[in-house]
């Protein structure tokens, strides 16, 4: 096992995507069902390879001179399908430490079980961050029964990432396959920044159809930011990108949602916002560094 020690270099990078899945691993075991995984790919109409491995998502952002945030998530017991592997993720994200931060995911309803192993994906394999995705692991992330989980993580100072809004996982597929958007609601989780006030909280994607909700929380909580992935930014509502350019300049972070949205394209349709001038760099890679600790 090699631990990850982070050597990007953080002042050459021109950007830091702090959303992209890691959706197999080195056993050919992908992150979700094969009916789910289609359906996405459906939905988003990527038209890419949907499950890159490792060494080409670093060599696709290291062509960029990008960094990028990875991992997966563990739904197993909202799922009934085991995640592919998070520790694998970590590990060869050590072999592209120049271009790749690993975070760690864990199954919440795993109680202690799921907080032993965040301590052992954060002293072990050196994760910088965690990923939890309300819907798809089925849990309000305002019970209770899972603050042991945030603190630790506060404790540990490094961020969690939680899917908001609606979801490409499950859509258009009878009944969502079971997924329910309610959980992924932000306003359950300005409960949770509320009571961690030391835990850094990304509310990931633009949180259709509860947007406004969103940027309320990220103006009123110092310690929860907005990350921009999982639409292509032509689509962003508006709201967002006034706040964007304004009142959260220093709240919002760069994302895709690699590989089912291209980074390509993504920037593209970014640059044909109005986004001012001195504004883009602080999207791009400053809010991640605070995010990250990098910088404070």
């Amino acid at each position: 096992m090699t631990r990850y020690e982070c050597a990007v270099d953080f002042d050459a990078i021109e950007a830091i995507d702090v959303h992209t899945h890691v959706e197999i691993d080195g056993c050919g075991h992908k992150s979700v069902d094969d009916e789910l995984m289609a359906a996405s790919e459906k939905y988003f109409k990527s038209g890419h390879e949907r499950t890159p491995t490792i060494d080409s998502i670093a060599a696709h952002y290291r062509e960029r001179n990008m960094a990028a945030v990875v991992f997966t998530v563990d739904a197993t017991s909202a799922s009934g399908h085991a995640p592919n592997s998070v520790e694998e993720i970590a590990e060869l994200a050590a072999a592209h430490n120049d271009v790749l931060i690993p975070f760690g995911s864990v199954d919440p309803w795993q109680g202690t079980t799921a907080v032993k192993r965040a301590r052992t994906l954060l002293d072990d394999y050196g994760v910088r961050g965690f990923k939890f995705h309300p819907s798809l692991q089925g849990f309000e992330p305002n019970d209770r029964r899972f603050y042991p989980l945030y603190e630790l993580l506060s404790e540990a100072g490094v961020p969690a990432l939680f899917h908001t809004g609606q979801t490409g996982i499950g859509a258009g597929l009878p009944g969502g396959h079971g997924i329910k958007l309610r959980y992924s609601d932000p306003m359950l989780l300005d409960d949770v920044a509320a009571d961690f006030p030391d835990l850094t909280i990304v509310l990931a994607h633009p949180a259709v159809p509860w947007v406004d909700s969103q940027i309320s929380i990220a103006m009123h909580k110092a310690n929860v930011y907005i990350d921009l992935s999982g639409w292509s930014p032509k689509y962003f509502p508006p709201q967002l990108v006034k706040a964007a350019n304004t009142m959260l300049r220093e709240k919002v972070l760069f994302g895709s949602d690699f590989p089912v949205i291209q980074v390509d394209r993504w920037r593209n349709d970014f640059a044909k916002l109005d986004i001012k001038p001195e504004v883009a760099p602080l999207i791009f890679k400053e809010n991640a560094l605070r995010v990250l600790g990098v910088k404070s």
